[in-house]
């Protein structure tokens, strides 16, 4: 069985099992999250499309860790002008696994 859920903007495909990486929510480690917003649901040969979402579906998933990702390196630069500038981003995430999809 898998699903289609949508959080933090984005949109994923998950079954049961998955472990994956999303925007940061306000949760901390080893809670439980549920996701409200599921677009489709996947049942073998049958799948339920929902009008934008499908009714009384959800999604339970276990909150593994909080962290930031790796570094990236924004650099500015103007040749000819002296103007250069360098910054650094980390972007938070939650590291999420799924529990149980019902419908």
């Amino acid at each position: 069985m898998h699903a289609i859920i949508e959080t933090g903007g984005k949109q994923f495909k998950v079954a049961e099992g998955d472990t994956l990486f999303i925007e940061k929510l306000p949760v901390e480690s080893g809670e439980t999250v549920t996701f409200d917003k599921v677009l489709a649901v996947i049942d073998g040969d049958k799948i339920t499309v929902g009008t934008p979402v499908v009714a009384g579906a959800k999604v339970d998933a276990s909150v593994v860790k909080n962290g930031k990702g790796k570094k990236v390196i924004v650099f500015k630069y103007n040749p000819k002008k002296g103007y250069s500038r360098k910054q650094g981003h980390r972007q938070p995430y939650t590291k999420v696994t799924i529990g149980k999809i019902s419908v």
